[in-house]
């Protein structure tokens, strides 16, 4: 597996901006719009993310609402693979699948559309978001591809959160890769 040297995380840890206390006090908020407009920076993330699954036999990447269609679309660029949007519930325009997931407080769910991935039995599929922190919401998208008929080979995630224990418990159902784990 393709991993980036520590220089290189360091490098793209620095492109991205902490704000303290945003949005609520308490809360350190990483701002990856300095990530998506320093070009280098940003190339060399894709240029990472090509080359890790440019062999994985991928037939889908699918991105979790919001940040994770910047990512996930860009790399499908760059692998010529389709988009799948897993999006808040009553946004997408068809029939579809939909999973609750825990907050700290209430509850929220996520959607995929029924024929996302295309009826393709098993397809192969990727799922990327900018972060994982609880994991509630990896998971609830985790099981979206999975009710659709698809297998999620691995979840893709710029940054892990570590200390919230998401992508170990993403873990016990796929394969978890994160640039950064802070």
């Amino acid at each position: 597996m393709i991993k980036l040297t520590q220089e290189e995380q360091k490098y793209l840890f620095d492109s991205i901006r902490i704000i303290p206390d945003f949005p609520k006090k308490g809360i350190i908020f990483r701002d990856i719009t300095t990530l998506l407009n320093n070009k280098e920076a940003l190339n060399f993330l894709l240029k990472h993310l090509k080359e890790r699954y440019k062999d994985y036999n991928l037939d889908f990447i699918a991105g979790t609402e919001s940040r994770g269609f910047i990512f996930a679309s860009m790399i499908c660029a760059k692998l010529n693979l389709p988009f799948v949007p897993i999006r808040k519930p009553g946004k997408l325009p068809f029939e579809t699948f939909s999973c609750e997931y825990d907050l700290e407080y209430g509850s929220d769910k996520v959607e995929l559309h029924k024929d996302a991935f295309k009826n393709i039995q098993n397809a192969r599929v990727l799922l990327v978001d900018d972060l994982i922190a609880t994991g509630g919401t990896a998971i609830a998208s985790y099981e979206l591809i999975q009710k659709a008929g698809a297998k999620c080979v691995e979840a893709c995630f710029l940054m892990n959160l570590k200390d919230l224990n998401g992508a170990n418990k993403l873990e016990k159902l796929t394969s978890v890769y994160s640039v950064l784990e802070i």
